[in-house]
């Protein structure tokens, strides 16, 4: 009898049956805890496939976004084929302009342009288009300038003031073989190519209807930098010292 009250009180005490802490028995519980994390582990993982994803998205598509929307709002890429502005562009080069000017800052005289075919003169300079119905050619006239040449070697003359092309026309050229006298009329500017001797520019289209002036709306952009080729990688120079004497004209 007091074995048995001794085994009564020994199983009341909390003794756990031998059999109960061997390997393959587990605490009540325990698998049921370990099947739900599973899914939990498994969710994790879908999501960092998901994430990576996303980030290859958001590190490829942003960058090239970005570089569309710089190439459509802000800069323009031009690949020259004509001699009319060497030695500042020869053939064969390729131009970065800048947007910005004239749609935000106004145009200065000297800046190297590139505008819309404004009375089909590519009829005359055939391989001068940079694609489409551009062209490039340097700004020498704004409204209300009167641009005057007497030819025969006679330099170019701004509002009665003559100016040195040295610094940007090509060597051996003159500033203009012909006489011409012009004056530009409210928002339009008068062109010339650097090589004066190859470019139909602003004088050969006295007849087109607007005097040979390029409207101010027709300008894409202004040159910036000459980026290939590499042996050519330079900025494209407005040379807007050479006007610094020239007054503002009144004539418009």
């Amino acid at each position: 009898m007091d074995s048995t009250v001794m085994n009564d009180m020994g199983n009341d005490s909390g003794n756990v049956p031998a059999d109960a802490w061997r390997g393959d028995a587990q605490p009540a519980g325990t698998s049921r805890r370990r099947r739900s994390r599973r899914p939990a582990h498994a969710a994790r993982k879908q999501n960092n496939d998901s994430f990576s994803t996303r980030d290859a998205i958001l590190f490829c598509g942003i960058p090239v976004l970005v570089v569309l929307l710089i190439r459509l709002l802000l800069v323009g890429c031009y690949t020259i084929p004509s001699r009319s502005m060497e030695s500042t562009i020869e053939p064969g080069d390729r131009v970065l302009t800048t947007k910005l000017t004239p749609k935000i800052f106004a145009l200065k005289r000297g800046d190297v342009v590139v505008f819309h075919d404004p009375a089909n003169w590519l009829a005359g300079e055939s391989d001068s288009t940079l694609g489409e119905d551009y062209l490039i050619k340097r700004l020498i006239g704004l409204p209300g300038d009167v641009v005057e040449c007497k030819g025969g070697g006679s330099p170019i003359t701004i509002n009665g003031v003559a100016i040195d092309e040295t610094a940007y026309i090509k060597d051996g050229v003159q500033p203009s073989s012909f006489p011409f006298k012009v004056t530009v009329s409210e928002n339009h500017i008068f062109v010339m190519g650097d090589n004066r001797s190859n470019s139909a520019d602003s004088r050969y289209h006295q007849d087109d209807g607007d005097n040979g002036l390029v409207p101010i709306g027709k300008v894409v952009g202004v040159a910036l930098v000459r980026y290939w080729p590499l042996n050519r990688l330079s900025t494209v120079s407005g040379h807007h010292d050479v006007f610094r004497d020239v007054p503002e004209g009144t004539a418009a």
